[in-house]
């Protein structure tokens, strides 16, 4: 009897796969098999690229006449740790009495590449084989993807996207860090006392290194700029209210070169100058603001979109302090218990299908107590029917799958997640169950004030005396706006349990409501609220302060590992062309599979350090140096304009627009220019100087430069003994 073979990426999906298939399998080394099935599994890779030394024992020692090394034909071979996996799973591939192959590798690019590479060593042919592809492990997806599997070569051109990027990974590593090594890696070891140096470069790692080390050097030369900006707080029924002077068409300072933007001025002496202006007033006048503009409008504030694995990895960074690293493995464990779908997803939107089934997932949630009543209140009113017309739901947005989103199943899992597990399970929840809600409802009001400003100077003094005190006075305006939440829509169902009451909310009859931005605004309650909805154009408020706010410029702000994983994602802001910047907003740097790997081989290579308690992340000296290597010798690695243009040449083949042939010559003349223009370089010992600027600035190599001072200081005496 012909069988079906099942073979799975990992041992725990291949269990859920014969939990769902139900058939009496009896449990063999490596596999399972029925009457009707078999199911095995891989271990991750079974089958790597082999490396240079295997084409040909010359390459084993690094070498530059051996460069570049472009192989007319690639070499795998099974890794050495799994062979015993590999040889149960080759066995019963080719077996004769299996018929079809159903492939349930991972869904994505990455998964496709490890069954392809399995099947090729395998030397498997004359077999039906089908692609199950899903978005969750629970039972009723597992039979829809088995259902409705396509066949294999319908995924043939994705299949040889995933090779090409493992071939541009493996060249592109193996030529530039040997090449790179070779010609640099003494002068490292020299600068640093070290034996050795290797370089190690990559297409994405370099250029996330590029970015870290870039950022850094910003902020060390960020020169900080004071400024001082004149603050007016009026009197409005008891309670006082602050607005921020701009110089605004009419001011005397409209467009002054004093000013630092137009809500401060560079230095103090104006900003008392001003204030010495507004209170010059006609005796027995009180100082008063009058109200020129009041706007008053309601703002709504929609639900975010869905969770896909970078905006997951940000706020788990930002709420936990846990790396990108930690949050995927944790997402990928409530995944491997049914609780949530597809980690690996750069999508934020459902698709059509799964709108229509929604309330599946909705009523599940019914079973968590602290979003129980949600879950009641969202099917009870119909919310979830009209949600695939919203910007939750686009098929258009998704390449491989949708967001993630919980099961509404698997909670027999839930007594066994720890703490943090449980805390990322309930971000998803919140999110996913707070798009079926309407948006919070802001009350927002904007206050504009005046004053009159007497213009103190020489000609203004006179025309003071002559009486022309009106006409030497100039309108000056203050700037206030306040909001206050009218209906909190979709925010009452983000109240999470790990989270602090918000700051910002302040307590009636407490601290002023000041508007200490430009362009921010201020949280007020609702009586201050209906007090400034009364206010009418032309009412006169006694003005009981002016004083100066002095504030400074901020540098930029390092990375975390959230916001890193954010800035691989969305690269298309480090790029100017608005071709690649449109190409790479989908793809990013990297993919959802693999950033959190890349920076962890980051900091493990120790060229960059994270602060596990902060999640900052910041370069360390070496890789300064390698930075400053691979900008002095092959400058288009540290670009996202590179990453761009050769993940948008992978999606054409993906697509079918490029054939292979096309792609991998372009990257074998990358290879080969890049290679021949470092070799003809010499500028070792020109790098010194920029390795000396680095090195001041880390604290390790300052004090050994010093102990070495003392130590020679030393040797220079004459011994008293001799």
């Amino acid at each position: 009897m012909a069988k079906a073979l099942y073979i799975a990426e990992k041992p725990s999906v291949a269990r859920e796969f014969a939990k769902a298939l139900k058939l009496d399998l009896k449990s063999y080394d490596g596999y399972m098999e029925s009457g009707e099935a078999v199911i095995t599994w891989c271990v991750g890779h079974l089958v790597t690229m082999s490396y240079p030394e295997v084409y040909d024992e010359k390459y084993k020692k690094w070498s530059l006449a051996t460069l570049p090394f472009l192989p007319e034909e690639f070499k795998y071979e099974v890794i050495p740790g799994v062979k015993k996996q590999y040889k149960i799973v080759a066995g019963l591939l080719n077996r004769k009495d299996v018929d079809t192959i159903y492939v349930c590798t991972d869904s994505g690019r990455e998964g496709e590449y490890i069954y392809r590479l399995v099947e090729r060593q395998a030397r498997v042919s004359g077999k039906m084989r089908r692609r199950v592809w899903i978005d969750s492990q629970t039972e009723e997806e597992i039979l829809r993807g088995i259902r409705e599997a396509k066949d294999l070569s319908e995924y043939d051109n994705l299949c040889e996207s995933a090779y090409l990027r493992a071939k541009e990974d493996y060249l592109m590593g193996i030529n530039f860090s040997r090449l790179l090594t070779l010609k640099y890696g003494n002068a490292i070891s020299n600068f640093l006392r070290t034996k050795y140096t290797v370089v190690s470069v990559g297409r994405v790692m370099t250029c996330v290194q590029g970015m870290v080390v870039r950022r850094e050097r910003e902020i060390r030369e960020f020169v900080k700029t004071p400024f001082y900006r004149v603050m007016n707080t009026v009197e409005l029924q008891g309670s006082p209210v602050e607005g921020e002077w701009r110089a605004v068409e009419g001011s005397q300072y409209f467009q002054s070169p004093k000013l630092y933007k137009d809500n401060g001025f560079k230095e103090r002496k104006d900003a008392e100058k001003l204030i010495q202006n507004l209170t010059y007033q006609k005796e027995s006048e009180e100082l008063t603001a009058s109200v020129c503009s009041i706007e008053k409008k309601k703002e709504n504030k929609n639900p975010p979109l869905l969770y896909n694995l970078a905006e997951l990895q940000n706020d788990c960074s930002r709420l936990f302090k846990i790396s990108p690293d930690q949050t995927l493995q944790i997402v990928q464990e409530l995944y491997e218990k049914k609780l949530v779908t597809y980690p690996r997803t750069d999508a934020r939107v459902l698709s059509s299908a799964v709108a229509k089934e929604i309330h599946k997932n909705i009523g599940g949630m019914k079973n968590i107590p602290s979003v129980k009543s949600f879950a009641e209140e969202i099917l009870e009113n119909g919310n979830h029917k009209k949600i695939a017309k919203t910007r939750y739901v686009n098929d258009k947005q998704i390449t491989d799958h949708y967001a993630i989103i919980p099961t509404g199943q698997g909670f027999s899992a839930i007594p066994g997640l720890n703490g943090t597990a449980l805390h990322v399970y309930e971000t998803i929840v919140r999110r996913f169950l707070g798009i079926f809600f309407p948006p919070a409802v802001y009350r927002k009001i904007n206050l504009i004030t005046s004053m009159k400003s007497a213009r103190l100077e020489e000609k203004a003094v006179k025309d003071l005396k002559e009486g022309a005190f009106e006409d030497s006075q100039k309108e000056e305006k203050f700037f206030a706006s306040f909001k206050v939440l009218e209906n909190p829509g979709y925010l009452k169902v983000m109240n999470y349990s790990f989270q602090k009451k918000k700051k910002g909310e302040q307590p009636e009859g407490k601290e002023p409501a000041s508007n200490t931005s430009g362009s921010g605004e201020t949280s007020c309650d609702r009586n201050l609220m209906e007090a400034l909805s009364a206010l009418k154009k032309g009412m006169q408020l006694p003005v009981k302060e002016l004083n100066i706010k002095e504030g400074e410029t901020s540098p930029p702000k390092r990375y975390n590992s959230g916001s890193m994983i954010l800035a691989m994602e969305n690269a298309g802001q480090l790029i100017e062309d608005e071709e690649l910047r449109a190409q790479i907003k989908g793809s990013g740097i990297g993919t959802s599979a693999t950033r959190a790997e890349i920076l962890k081989k980051l900091v493990n290579n120790k060229y960059l350090a994270l602060n596990k308690k902060t999640q900052v992340i910041t370069p360390t000296l070496l890789g300064e140096m390698i930075y400053d290597v691979v900008n002095a010798s092959i400058r288009s690695l540290l670009n996202p304009e590179l990453t761009a243009s050769w993940e948008k040449g992978l999606t054409y083949v993906a697509e079918g627009s490029i054939t292979p042939q096309e792609y991998m010559a372009k990257l074998e003349h990358f290879v080969r220019s890049r290679t021949s223009g470092v070799l003809g370089l010499n500028n070792q010992y020109a790098l010194r100087g920029y390795f000396q600027h680095a090195s001041s600035y880390y604290k390790e190599n300052k004090e050994k430069a010093k102990e070495k001072g003392s130590k020679g200081k030393n040797k220079t005496q004459p011994a008293k003994t001799l």
